[in-house]
């Protein structure tokens, strides 16, 4: 279930309604790196606008019973992702909302085909130096999990850069206030679907 607390005075703006009314039954799926801020920044946004947050990665906790490194463990990562896959068409059933996904969950066709249909995506770019200096506060990244952490995350953003790039939308995840991030995303947004001007 969605663990944002939604406020009736959490739409500060005309133009944010307007933002939310064009935006339909369509959620705002943020896609990127581990440490990019998607978790943080999302419940941000989903404040602002006054709609759920939802993380992909806890849903997908929920429904296994256990949490993501225990999957990887028990069952690797392949299964890991069919999941995911499962569970992020499920949620894209219930816009509009906020959801965050997990760092590979945006690298498999289907689920890049099911949130082009359902969602705007928006990319959290973050620089290698960036995600390294955040993802080091956190053990419970599986991916990272090898003899040496900083050639892995290389690798994985060489992999994984391009296909992010695919996303409808670019915002570059820095060190700022949240809010500095939410504000461009918001603006970005209004840029894509306008207010009132229907599909994106």
């Amino acid at each position: 279930m969605p663990d944002a607390v939604v406020t009736d005075d959490a739409i500060a703006t005309p133009e944010d309604a307007r933002l939310i009314a064009a935006l339909g039954r369509r959620s705002i799926v943020l896609v990127g790196m581990m440490g990019s801020g998607k978790s943080s920044i999302g419940r941000r946004l989903a404040a602002r606008l006054s709609i759920p947050f939802v993380d992909a990665d806890a849903e997908i906790e929920a429904a296994a019973g256990m949490t993501i490194p225990e999957i990887f463990d028990k069952h690797g990562e392949p299964y890991f992702r069919a999941g995911e896959a499962r569970v992020i068409a499920r949620l894209l059933e219930h816009g509009p909302q906020v959801l965050a996904t997990g760092g590979g969950a945006f690298m498999n066709r289907d689920t890049r085909a099911t949130i082009r249909a359902k969602a705007v995506s928006v990319w959290l770019r973050a620089e290698i130096e960036v995600l390294l200096r955040r993802i080091k506060r956190r053990s419970d990244r599986p991916m990272l999990k090898t003899a040496d952490p900083t050639a892995t995350l290389t690798a994985l953003v060489e992999e994984r850069y391009p296909v992010y790039a695919e996303a409808d939308l670019t915002v570059h995840s820095r060190e700022v206030p949240h809010e500095t991030i939410v504000d461009e995303i918001v603006a970005a947004l209004r840029r894509r679907i306008g207010a009132g001007q229907g599909e994106a």
